[in-house]
């Protein structure tokens, strides 16, 4: 954005992969490919900025989603480091509420610093669309994982990048699951997005389905934090065997007691 910014562009999309640490389940996944629009108005009225953004917004999605009523897209406060204020939108989509995309107004800095603020005279907005978060509603995907895979119901609809006859996948229930639980005495300095980074960063990343906290409580006496967490395996490819299951699972205790100085319990 800085270097499109500062070339002089005033409104632009572009695209690119995103790594981060995030929760596990079959919505959200370690990397993903993002597209962020920004567009730099010649004005100082942020609530002109405001208006103009959701405009656009709205009637973007509306093409993707069809004509959505007016009761069926709200926008809700959040926090992003480089637009303030900052709003994500969500959907109402087959009963429940979707978040679809963040956005914001950006900060005054960014412009100043690529020579694009008109000297004061401008402000501009931007926003970030995760694509596999609009594909999967859209085309009926149940994990998010299945973009990484190659599973061959999935792999079997497209041909030289073109979807050649699209059969939703409903589930992934012709393999099974197979849940394992880890329970940990964990240091002050634990946050879950510790564990989460962890496992994304083992070969068998992509076979663990979801990541579930179900219980944590501090000890009344010592003051010694606990979390339990629910590693839930299931491959979006073939049925995973009891044995390979477990290896992985030791895998997994080893390095939480090495990386993040846990004591397993």
């Amino acid at each position: 954005q800085h270097d499109l910014l500062t070339a002089g562009h005033t409104q632009f999309l572009c695209a690119g992969d995103v790594y981060r640490r995030d929760e596990i389940d079959r919505t959200h996944f370690w990397c993903f490919h993002q597209c962020e629009g920004v567009k730099v108005m010649d004005t100082t009225d942020t609530k002109e900025v405001e208006a103009d953004l959701k405009a656009y917004l709205e009637n973007m999605v509306k093409g993707m989603f069809g004509d959505l009523k007016e009761d069926e897209i709200r926008w809700v406060d959040a926090y992003f480091p480089f637009t303030e204020p900052s709003w994500e939108m969500e959907i109402m989509w087959q009963g429940d509420w979707l978040e679809v995309l963040g956005c914001g107004i950006m900060q005054q800095q960014i412009l100043e610093n690529a020579g694009a603020d008109g000297n004061g005279t401008k402000r501009a907005w931007a926003f970030g669309i995760g694509l596999e978060r609009i594909a999967m509603p859209l085309f009926k995907i149940p994990d998010i994982r299945i973009f990484w895979s190659e599973n061959k119901r999935f792999m079997s609809q497209f041909e030289g990048g073109e979807i050649v006859e699209f059969q939703p996948l409903v589930s992934l229930k012709d393999f099974p699951a197979n849940n394992k639980d880890i329970s940990m005495w964990v240091p002050d300095s634990f946050a879950d997005n510790d564990f989460f980074d962890l496992i994304s960063n083992f070969d068998f990343s992509n076979l663990i389905e979801e990541v579930e906290l179900f219980d944590e409580f501090t000890h009344p006496k010592t003051g010694r934090k606990s979390k339990a967490f629910h590693v839930v395996f299931r491959s979006p490819e073939r049925t995973l065997t009891t044995e390979e299951v477990n290896v992985h699972m030791e895998e997994l205790r080893a390095a939480a007691v090495d990386v993040l100085n846990v004591e397993l319990r």
